[in-house]
């Protein structure tokens, strides 16, 4: 597994043109949040310093391969004195297989402020690093991410809504302490975003074993945090059916502050075979 900072560490080019490097994988496809992940850090390149990324919204067009670097296109829409809009393109072997809109605000504005109670949950200390006690299948999937603490809180120790179809709560951190930066922890977080997050439609269906695969990602960036320190990934899923998902998380701090959102509909097909698994 390389570290986060090397993931992210996209090259320039050309103008306005970025290259992602490709690292070992078990995965079929290019892990969802390296491709997010890296399509922001191309379009923070292009963007003045007073400004941070307050919102991104991709959708996952085709299947990366792991194997291959991918190169970003960046296009500068608009650059206003408060808000700075970029789109960008992810491309392999001369197809897009992402696009994103990232929205950008100036950091001087200010307003009023609210926000959501972080839920009743176990603290991250009181939940065992299960990294040494995975089964094979589990170490398969969690080997790609061993520089990432990821404790599920089990699903007898949740506090939960009767009024909502689905839940699951994850603490998760970078193992590693990572560069002050605040752009090194919004990509790192972009990245995380997408682990687990689909996983929360399969509460309800534990026997079920579908075809997933991340569809579109849309994030909400609200307070500042570091993603070296623990955070709670509060998920949901409204609803599934037709063979997709859609699952929503609240991103909390140890703190209690509200400081991500994310939206995520997902692929969750079941009696066909995955296509891009006979590609290879």
């Amino acid at each position: 597994m390389a570290a986060i900072e090397d993931i992210l560490q996209v090259e320039q080019i050309d103008n306005d043109i970025y290259r992602g490097g490709a690292f070992p994988s078990r995965l079929q496809r290019t892990f969802g949040g390296q491709v997010a992940g890296q399509a922001l850090m191309s379009a923070t390149r292009t963007v003045s310093e007073e400004f941070d990324v307050h919102s991104l919204h991709g959708y996952f067009l085709r299947p990366g391969d792991p194997d291959r670097p991918a190169v970003f296109l960046v296009d500068r829409i608009r650059d206003g004195r408060s808000f700075v809009t970029r789109r960008v393109t992810g491309v392999q072997n001369g197809e897009a297989i992402f696009t994103m809109s990232a929205s950008f605000h100036v950091r001087t504005d200010e307003g009023y402020e609210h926000q959501d109670r972080m839920p009743p949950v176990l603290r991250p200390d009181e939940l065992a690093d299960r990294s040494e006690e995975l089964s094979e299948s589990e170490r398969a999937v969690f080997q790609e991410w061993r520089n990432f603490d990821l404790r599920i809180v089990p699903a007898d120790k949740l506090v939960t809504s009767p009024y909502f179809a689905a839940q699951q709560r994850v603490w998760f951190r970078y193992r590693h302490p990572l560069p002050d930066d605040t752009v090194f922890h919004v990509g790192t977080l972009a990245y995380m975003s997408d682990m687990t997050l689909i996983g929360s439609s399969r509460v309800p269906h534990p026997d079920s074993k579908p075809q997933v695969a991340s569809l579109d990602h849309a994030m909400w960036f609200m307070r500042p945090f570091r993603a070296d320190d623990w955070l709670l990934y509060d998920q949901t899923s409204p609803s599934a059916g037709a063979g997709r998902a859609l699952t929503q998380g609240r991103i909390f701090d140890l703190q209690g502050r509200l400081v991500a959102a994310v939206t995520q509909e997902g692929l969750t097909r079941t009696g066909r075979r995955d296509p891009a698994r006979t590609d290879r």
